[in-house]
This record gives structure tokens, C-alpha cells and sequence, in this order.
């Protein structure tokens, strides 16, 4: 019988405690549990290193929100231990990238459908209410296996309605990146970098004036009144930033050690 190896991350410990007990005592299911996305994070580094990869991650969808403070989980910068928080939705994405191989599934205990269209983006195979049978969530474990993606019917038309808004605004943000010239474009990235006007103006060899006139140029035709705007809208349009070139002194690390 093959076996599923499952993940809970949860940093509410009676319910991460109950829930692993109970998928525990299935007999195809080995069940481990983490407390912080960095802890999670880990888990599943250790896992890869001893050749028991996780198959599955149950994230809480308010991983690292304290109650009350669900919209705002950036309230919270550090977690007791002093590790950076990571939101269930980040952790979706951190695994989406470090372990592709592995399904998530989100535990929510309320229908939201703009947080479920967040965790669908990012990678989720699953959105399952906390209070589902165990039965239930077993079928989602099974059916995320065979690449299937599930969604309560109740949520299924606000998450398509959200996703359709946000393809449309990724559209409409790509349709202004577009009319900007490759030199605006080159300015847009050193922007996203975070390069104010005189590292830009070093970084492409050109007088301060000019590059003032490029960002001008560039937060008209995009139509946003700020650099913090432009960014944003340049994000969501996929343009990434600018590589940023090594510092005399930098050191570079290979396989760990100092080049």
C-alpha cells in the first residue's frame, strides 16, 4: 500500500495536534506537524534530504495572524521564536517554488472567496473549511494526488469572479507596460529595484535631469501619481527588477564557501 506523507501546518496547537492525531490513524497516511511556515519550511528540507518527501501540506489559511487580525497578518513581524511570520498564503508559494511535487491544501475556517482565489494563485490544489468531516478532507488528500483541485460549490462562483478580475487587471497593467519605450522600460525595472533617481541616472549612464524626465514619462503613461503606485502596477504586470550589479567586496558563495 503505497503511503501519503502529510504536513500540517497550523500554529493553533490543539487543532495542528487533534487534526495529526486523526490522519495519524488512517493506515495509509504518516502525518508530521509544524507550527511556523519557516518550520514547515524545513520539514520538508529535512524530508527531501532523507528521502521521505512529503506528499501533501494542510496550511491554516491564518497562519501567523493573530486572532482578530486576520486582514492584516503584516502586523505581526516575528513569531515568538524570533523567526520571520510567513502567512498560510506565502507558504503556498514558498513551497509552490522550493517543491513543486508537493500539493497544498488550504484550511480555512471561514468561506472567503478573494483569500481562496489568493491561494489558488499561489499554487493551492485545495480550499477545505476546518470543520469538514475527516472524510472529507481525505478525498481532497486523495483527489489533490491524482491533480485534481478542489473548491466548496458555495465558493466557486466569487473565486471565478475574482480570478476573472484579476487576469483583467494583469491584462490592463501589461496593455500600459507596453506603451512604454525600452528605455522607460529599463527605468520601470531600476524603479521596482528600489533605485532612487541618482542610483538610476549611475546605473544607465545618464544625468539626473533625464532620468527625472523618464519617471515622469512613465508615471503619466502608466497613469499612477507615484513611484510606490508604478511599482505596483509594474508587479502585477510581471516586470521584474533590475539586476543589481555585485559590489567591490562582495563575497559570493559556492556550495557554502566563500569564493
Amino acid at each position: 500500500m503505497a503511503r501519503i506523507r502529510v504536513l500540517v501546518v497550523d500554529d493553533h496547537r490543539v487543532f495542528a495536534e487533534s487534526l495529526a492525531a486523526a490522519l495519524a490513524a488512517e493506515p495509509d497516511v504518516d502525518v508530521a506537524a509544524a507550527g511556523t511556515g519557516p518550520a514547515a519550511m524545513r520539514c520538508l528540507d529535512r524530508g527531501v534530504a532523507e528521502g521521505r518527501r512529503f506528499d501533501v501540506l494542510l496550511v491554516d489559511a491564518d497562519l501567523g495572524v493573530p486572532p482578530g487580525a486576520a486582514a492584516a497578518p503584516q502586523a505581526v513581524p516575528q513569531a515568538a521564536e524570533g523567526e520571520p511570520v510567513v502567512d498560510g498564503i506565502a507558504l503556498v508559494a514558498g513551497v509552490r517554488k522550493a517543491q513543486p511535487a508537493v500539493r497544498t491544501i488550504v484550511l480555512a475556517e471561514r468561506d472567503d472567496p478573494r483569500r481562496a482565489a489568493l491561494a489558488l494563485q499561489a499554487g493551492a490544489s485545495g480550499w477545505v473549511a476546518k470543520d469538514s468531516s475527516l472524510q472529507r478532507l481525505l478525498a481532497v488528500v486523495r483527489g489533490v494526488l491524482r491533480d485534481e483541485t478542489h473548491l466548496p460549490p458555495a465558493l466557486l462562483t466569487g473565486v471565478l469572479r475574482e480570478l476573472t478580475a484579476a487576469r483583467r487587471h494583469r491584462t490592463e497593467s501589461e496593455r500600459l507596460v507596453e506603451s512604454l519605450t525600452p528605455r522607460e522600460r529599463e527605468v520601470l525595472r531600476c524603479m521596482v529595484a528600489g533605485l532612487g533617481r541618482k542610483a538610476v541616472a549611475e546605473r544607465l549612464f545618464l544625468s539626473p535631469h533625464t532620468v527625472r524626465t523618464h519617471m515622469q514619462n512613465v508615471l503619466g503613461k502608466l497613469g499612477v501619481h507615484s513611484t510606490l503606485a508604478a511599482v505596483a502596477l509594474a508587479r502585477r504586470a510581471g516586470v521584474g527588477p533590475a539586476p543589481l550589479p555585485a559590489l567591490a567586496g562582495d563575497v559570493v558563495e559556492r556550495g557554502g564557501q566563500p569564493a
